[in-house]
């Protein structure tokens, strides 16, 4: 009888321990991701804000740029850059006292990378970013003629747009897709993440160098290969998903996988980069959920949870 009490006592301690430990390590993940921020209506707003950015930044953008294609200027190639860094300059006076002024899913998963923003918040953006993307580009397609829209796609992402040797090849797109991110995080996300930087720079100037670390590659990758059929670097996946849903058609679709695999690659890099610098120069936005610190606490015993993350768990779940 003591052998069977003394069994079933074991038992229910070892069940007990596997309990509490899996509500420890669900705990982790809720805290990992920053789940409490569902429940924030700043989000929520900061999100709308994100779409609403998204929507008419897209629309002034590849309106702006059809507009300078359709021209009847000798090289209405070199009149995109300048259009891009105006557009970008002044939705980001608008939209990043508000939301931080993302837009962009590049931009905004290099931010969770690095803990400015927490995953949960992360994906409600680049969602916002989606939807207001598609919103605009619907926007375009209202009003443009059936006759452009088919000459240029609904501007959307194309590497070999009228077949033959008019484009290039996706590796060779991808090699430029993959260092025109490089160098757009590496001109913006380094400066905009440096609080030393920016503070001495103020908002203006840092919006001026966000707007040029875009357009420099938009101007490298758009007469660099001299071929017609090459659409130039994305940037911005979701940029390049929203015409291919809504036109279609192989041009859109054929050699895709560049414009969002060329981008993810370029930030992880672009990651790995930065958490190697040298700390003397810099003074890096605080990123209390930088993915490499978060993954860390993730694998490590409960008793080993960092303060901050115990309070959240406690405070919030």
């Amino acid at each position: 009888m003591d052998v069977v009490v003394t069994n079933g006592v074991h038992q229910d301690l070892a069940l007990s321990y596997e309990t509490k430990n899996k509500k420890s390590l669900w705990l982790k993940f809720l805290a990992f991701i920053g789940a409490h921020e569902f429940r924030s209506a700043e989000m929520w707003r900061a999100g709308l804000t994100e779409m609403v950015g998204s929507t008419f930044a897209t629309f002034a953008l590849v309106g702006s740029i059809i507009g300078c294609m359709n021209s009847n200027v000798a090289a209405p190639v070199l009149l995109v850059p300048i259009v891009v860094f105006c557009v970008t300059f002044f939705i980001l006076i608008a939209v990043a006292p508000i939301s931080g002024g993302f837009i962009n899913p590049t931009f905004t998963f290099i931010a969770s990378l690095k803990g400015v923003v927490t995953i949960s918040r992360a994906i409600v953006y680049i969602v916002a970013q989606f939807i207001g993307t598609t919103i605009g580009f619907l926007l375009l397609k209202s009003v443009m003629s059936h006759d452009m829209t088919l000459k240029y796609f609904l501007a959307g992402c194309t590497i070999n747009a009228y077949g033959g040797t008019s484009g290039i090849s996706p590796s060779t797109a991808f090699v430029l897709e993959f260092s025109c991110t490089f160098l757009m995080c590496l001109l913006g996300v380094t400066v905009a993440f440096d609080k030393k930087r920016s503070k001495e720079l103020g908002p203006i100037m840092v919006y001026t160098v966000l707007g040029g670390c875009i357009a420099l590659p938009v101007l490298i990758s758009s007469t660099i290969t001299g071929s017609v059929g090459y659409s130039g670097a994305g940037l911005n996946p979701v940029r390049c998903l929203a015409p291919a849903l809504l036109y279609g058609g192989p041009q859109l679709w054929n050699g895709f996988w560049v414009f969002l695999l060329g981008p993810f690659f370029a930030c992880i890099m672009y990651y790995i980069f930065s958490i190697n610098l040298p700390k003397e120069g810099l003074s890096w936005v605080e990123g209390e959920y930088d993915i490499s610190k978060l993954a860390g606490v993730c694998f490590k015993g409960p008793h080993d949870t960092p303060e901050h993350v115990h309070h959240k768990e406690k405070a919030t779940f």
